[in-house]
C-alpha cells in the first residue's frame, strides 16, 4: 500500500511544479524577460515548451478513459516523459529546425509524429471523441485529398510529410490559436483564479443576490446575473455551471422553481457569459487575432447582442416567477451597500482592467497583467468573509490556472491540425465555394445550414476551441457570401455556444440536470425555451449591422429597441403571462406582433411594419398592465 501513496503523492507535485512553470513562463514572456536579459527567443520556442507542458500534465493527470487518476500508470508516465523531452528539445532547436525544414530532416519527422500522436490521445481523453473525430477526419483527408472526387479533389500527402507539416510547421500546429491560448488566454485564467482565491467569488455572489434577490422570483436573478459575471471569465459554461450552480440550482428550486427550469436557467445564464465583453470566455482574443482587428472593436460589437440575450433571459425568469408566484427569497437580507462595504475592493481590478484596455489601449494580455497585481495588492491587504489572498493560496493559483489550461491547449493544437490541412490541402477555399453554391444565392438559407452546422461542430467543446474550428470551417463562407467579417464570426460563436444548451449533446443543460435532479432531455428542451433569444439574435445582426455598432447612432438606438421590444414580446408569448396570465390568442398575438417588431432584413417588409408591431405591441402590453394592475397588483412586471 505504501507505493501507490508514495506514487501518488510524487505524480501530484510533479503536475504542481509543471502547472506553475507555465504560469511564470507565461508571466515572464508578456514581461518579454528573455528581451530584457538579451536572449533572442522565437514565439514557437515557447508554444513549443507550453504545449510540452500541457501534454505532460494531461497524461500524468488522467488515465486512459479520460478520468482524473491518483497516480499515473507506467505507459502514460513513459507517455508524459517522451512528450516533454520532444518538445524541450523542439524548443531548445527550433531556430535550426525551422533552417532545415526545406530539407525534411528526421528530427522534424519525430517531432511532428510525437505532438501528432500526443495530441490526439490528449484531446481523446479530455475534449472526447467528437473533436477527435472531426480532426481525425481532417487529416485521413490530407491523406487521401487527391484521390477524393468532385470538387473536395486537393493536394494529397504522404503520411511523413503530413506530420512533418501539421505537428512542426508555424501555420499548423504552431499558429495563432495556440499562441493566442499560451499568451493571452492563460493570463485571464490566470486573472479569474486570483480573484476567486481573494474572495472576489463569493463577493459577486452576494453583489447578485443583494441587487436582485429582493425581487421576485429573486433566486433565478441571483443566478442569471452570478453566472453572467462568472462565465465571462471562466471559458466554459460548463465549469461555470458546476461552480455556480451547486449554490443557484438548489436555490431555485426552493424558491419554487421547477427542476427543469431551474437547471434550465443556470445552464442558460452560464453559456451567456460566454458570449458577454469584455472577456467572452476567451473568445474575444482569438476573434480580434482571426479577423486581425483590435480587440475593444470585437467587444464593442458583442456587448450590445449580448445585453439583449439577458434581456430575454431575465424577461423571462421574471414573469415565469409571476405566473407562478414565485416570491422573492427568505433570506435574500444582503444589501448593495453591505456588500460594497465589504468588497468594494473587488472592483478596481476590473476598473483597472477596462481602464488599460479602452482607455490606455494596451494590448488584452499586458491588461490582464495590470488587473492581476491590482488582485494581489487589493486581496492582499483586505479579505472578505474571511477569505483572504495568502502565500499558500497565491501558489495555489499557479497549480489550479496551469492544470485548467491543459484542455484549452490540447483543444487549439488540435484545431492548428484542422487549419493546417485546410491551408496545404485547399480544402478551406473548397469548403467554402461548395457550402455557398449549394444554397444558391439565398442568405438566410446559407446562414441557416451553417447554424446547424456550427451546433453540430461545436458539442462538447469549450468555448475557444469552438470558435478556433468554427472560425475556420464556417466562417470563410459566410464572409464570401457577403456577411461582414465581425457579424460572421460572432454569428458562428453564438450558434457554437448554442451547443451547450441544445440536445442531444447540451453539455451545460445535462450539468445542471445531475444538479438539480432533473431529466437531461427536460432540461436541455427548458434551457431552448429560456434561451430562445440566442437562436434568433444571431440572425437579427447579421441583417441589421446597427445591432454590432456598425451604423450612424440614430440606427444602432432604433435597431436596438426594436430588437428589445420584439424579444420582449416574443417571450410573453412564450410565458403566457403579462400582468395575468393569457389565453392562446393574445399569447399568440403578442408572440407575433414581438416577431414582426424584429428587425430581420431577410423579410422584405416595410421598416414601418416594425415600427407599427413594436407600438402595438406597447399599447397591448400597457393595456394588460393595466387590467392586470386592478386585480393582481403584485403581479406587474418588475
Amino acid at each position: 500500500m505504501t507505493e501507490p501513496v508514495t506514487q501518488a503523492v510524487w505524480s501530484r507535485r510533479a503536475i504542481a511544479v509543471l502547472a506553475t512553470t507555465m504560469c511564470v513562463l507565461c508571466i515572464l514572456w508578456n514581461v518579454e524577460a528573455h528581451t530584457r536579459l538579451g536572449f533572442a527567443v522565437l514565439r514557437q520556442q515557447y508554444m513549443a515548451l507550453q504545449l510540452g507542458l500541457a501534454l505532460t500534465i494531461a497524461f500524468l493527470s488522467y488515465d486512459f478513459r479520460g478520468k482524473l487518476a491518483r497516480a499515473p500508470h507506467i505507459i502514460n508516465l513513459v507517455i508524459a516523459v517522451i512528450c516533454l523531452a520532444t518538445l524541450l528539445y523542439a524548443a531548445a532547436n527550433f531556430v535550426w529546425l525551422l533552417q532545415e525544414q526545406f530539407y525534411r530532416p528526421w528530427q522534424i519527422t519525430v517531432v511532428g509524429t510525437v505532438v501528432v500522436l500526443g495530441v490526439m490521445e490528449g484531446v481523446r481523453r479530455r475534449a472526447g471523441w467528437m473533436l477527435f473525430s472531426i480532426v481525425t477526419v481532417f487529416l485521413i483527408y490530407a491523406l487521401f485529398a487527391d484521390r477524393i472526387p468532385g470538387r473536395l479533389v486537393g493536394r494529397g500527402m504522404s503520411p511523413v510529410r503530413l506530420v512533418d507539416y501539421v505537428g512542426f510547421d508555424s501555420s499548423a500546429v504552431f499558429s495563432s490559436p495556440l499562441a493566442v491560448g499560451t499568451i493571452t488566454v492563460l493570463l485571464f485564467v490566470f486573472f479569474g483564479q486570483l480573484l476567486f482565491a481573494a474572495g472576489g467569488g463569493a463577493f459577486f455572489t452576494d453583489l447578485a443576490m443583494a441587487a436582485t434577490g429582493r425581487a421576485r422570483g429573486g433566486s433565478a436573478k441571483i443566478a442569471v446575473v452570478g453566472s453572467a459575471l462568472f462565465g465571462s471569465i471562466s471559458g466554459s459554461a460548463v465549469s461555470n455551471v458546476a461552480t455556480t450552480g451547486v449554490i443557484t440550482i438548489p436555490m431555485m428550486q426552493r424558491g419554487g422553481y421547477s427542476k427543469e427550469d431551474a437547471g434550465a436557467i443556470e445552464a442558460v445564464a452560464s453559456t451567456g457569459g460566454q458570449l458577454t465583453p469584455p472577456i467572452m470566455g476567451a473568445a474575444a482574443f482569438l476573434m480580434a487575432e482571426f479577423l486581425d482587428i483590435p480587440y475593444t472593436t470585437v467587444a464593442a460589437a458583442a456587448l450590445i447582442p449580448a445585453l439583449l440575450y439577458y434581456l430575454g433571459v431575465f424577461t423571462q425568469v421574471d414573469l415565469i416567477a409571476a405566473r407562478d408566484g414565485i416570491e422573492a427569497p427568505e433570506d435574500a437580507d444582503l444589501t448593495v451597500r453591505k456588500v460594497l462595504a465589504a468588497g468594494w475592493h473587488f472592483l478596481i481590478p476590473f476598473a483597472v482592467l477596462l481602464y488599460a484596455l479602452f482607455v490606455m489601449r494596451l494590448d488584452p494580455e499586458d491588461s490582464a497583467l495590470l488587473a492581476s497585481l491590482a488582485i494581489v495588492a487589493a486581496g492582499g491587504i483586505r479579505g472578505y468573509k474571511g477569505t483572504r489572498l495568502t502565500l499558500a493560496t497565491f501558489g495555489q493559483v499557479f497549480v489550479k490556472t496551469g492544470t485548467s489550461m491543459v484542455d484549452l491547449i490540447l483543444v487549439v493544437a488540435a484545431a492548428g491540425f484542422v487549419i493546417g490541412v485546410l491551408n496545404v490541402t485547399g480544402l478551406g477555399f473548397a469548403l467554402t465555394l461548395v457550402l455557398v453554391d449549394s444554397v444558391g444565392s439565398s442568405l438566410f438559407l446559407l446562414l441557416l445550414i451553417s447554424a446547424v452546422v456550427c451546433i453540430i461542430l461545436g458539442m462538447g467543446m469549450p468555448t475557444s476551441g469552438v470558435y478556433v474550428l468554427l472560425a475556420s470551417l464556417v466562417a470563410p463562407s459566410l464572409v464570401q457570401a457577403g456577411v461582414t467579417p465581425i457579424a460572421a464570426h460572432l454569428f458562428i460563436l453564438y450558434f457554437g455556444m448554442m451547443s451547450m444548451i441544445t440536445p442531444p449533446v447540451a453539455l451545460a443543460a445535462f450539468a445542471a440536470a445531475t444538479i438539480s435532479g432533473a431529466g437531461a432531455f427536460a432540461t436541455g428542451a427548458a434551457a431552448m425555451r429560456i434561451g430562445w433569444a440566442a437562436f434568433i439574435l444571431p440572425f437579427a445582426f447579421v441583417a441589421t449591422p446597427a445591432l454590432l455598432f456598425e451604423g450612424t447612432a440614430q440606427e444602432v438606438i432604433t435597431a436596438t429597441a426594436l430588437t428589445a421590444i420584439g424579444v420582449t414580446g416574443v417571450t410573453i408569448g412564450i410565458v403566457g403571462f403579462w400582468g395575468k396570465k393569457l389565453g392562446n390568442l393574445m399569447r399568440v398575438a403578442f408572440g407575433g406582433l414581438g416577431a414582426l417588431a424584429l428587425p430581420l432584413g431577410f423579410i422584405t417588409i416595410s421598416i414601418l411594419i416594425h415600427f407599427a408591431a413594436a407600438a402595438a405591441l406597447l399599447g397591448l402590453g400597457a393595456l394588460f398592465m393595466l387590467k392586470g394592475g386592478k386585480t393582481q397588483n403584485s403581479s406587474q412586471p418588475t
